[in-house]
């Protein structure tokens, strides 16, 4: 029984135009140093499904993706629609879109029903700025809530983590899931850049840890076992989430909070072993941001590496 790796052709078919950071070469880059390290050998490729509109409206509005359906038929083939100051959508971004929340909830499907291990979603758009009603910070979909609900809801779990180490604030996630006693929420993020909000956790179940610019890798590892480790351990989870979000590296000047791979491989070290003790090591983690295609190739590599046990 090998992890299962979740991708499809569709998610590169998204494109926000030529300068725009969340670009579909982000998935090649992450495919490629996968491929390089040698850890897709250990993995099982699976060609996800489209998400359906039952699984979708667990996590959202009927207005909401009825108004989301309707402008992506409505573009034309070489145009955008602009959604947000720093969101657009193309003719292929709802197919996208569909798609990427698709492998979500396949790979909830079968982590949850022990036909894989765990599961890794190299996957796009990104998802966790989605909030229930609204798109927003380059996602449409919040890929990672709509797996959750659907794993809560069909798979027979009555308690999971989330845990997001993006370097902005899962807002979307946040707004969808909080007061939900079903779900902890764990989030890292840096302070006082987008979404502009995280400090104040919205309801109990949620623990948001905001850390100041410049921080590095000692302070973030430092404030993961302060907080969310603790929490985890009370809670318990039966299976656990991942927004894995690689834009917190030195390298990616979305943010500044100075990780490196080792980070990234220590915090997925840490969730490996929660997984291990409460949830029979089942994990699910979908890709959120990284924009500087080296350090995001690498630092995916650095999680998967842990992430399936090659490390």
């Amino acid at each position: 029984m090998l992890p299962a790796y979740i991708t499809h052709h569709d998610c590169l078919l998204h494109d926000m135009g030529e300068q725009h950071p969340e670009s579909p070469a982000r998935l090649g880059a992450v495919n490629d140093q996968l491929l390089i390290h040698g850890l897709l050998d250990y993995m099982h490729a699976f060609d996800p499904p489209l998400v359906t509109q039952q699984q979708l409206t667990r996590a959202h509005d009927d207005a909401y993706l009825d108004n989301f359906a309707q402008t992506g038929a409505n573009v034309p083939e070489d145009g955008y629609v602009q959604i947000d100051p720093d969101t657009r959508i193309n003719a292929y971004s709802y197919l996208a879109a569909q798609r990427a929340a698709g492998a979500a909830v396949m790979a909830a499907e079968l982590v949850a029903s022990g036909k894989a291990p765990v599961a890794f979603c190299n996957i796009r758009p990104p998802g966790h700025h989605a909030e229930r009603a609204a798109a927003g910070g380059f996602c449409f979909f919040n890929n990672i809530a709509v797996a959750i609900l659907h794993a809560l809801d069909t798979q027979g779990i009555n308690r999971l983590a989330l845990l997001d180490f993006d370097v902005h604030h899962g807002n979307g996630s946040e707004d969808i899931l909080a007061g939900d006693q079903r779900v902890l929420m764990c989030s890292s993020f840096e302070k006082d850049i987008y979404p502009f909000c995280g400090e104040v956790p919205k309801a109990t179940n949620m623990i948001n840890v905001g850390l100041p610019s410049r921080s590095g890798g000692k302070l973030f590892r430092e404030m993961v076992a302060a907080h969310w480790l603790p929490a985890l351990d009370a809670f318990a989870p039966e299976m656990i989430f991942i927004s894995a979000g690689f834009d917190a590296h030195r390298e990616d000047d979305m943010g500044n909070l100075g990780l490196v791979e080792a980070d990234f491989a220590w915090v997925t070290k840490e969730i490996v072993a929660v997984a291990n003790k409460h949830a029979r090591g089942r994990i699910v983690s979908c890709l959120e941001g990284g924009y500087e295609l080296s350090p995001l190739g690498r630092s995916v590599a650095a999680h998967v590496r842990v992430l399936i046990g090659a490390d």
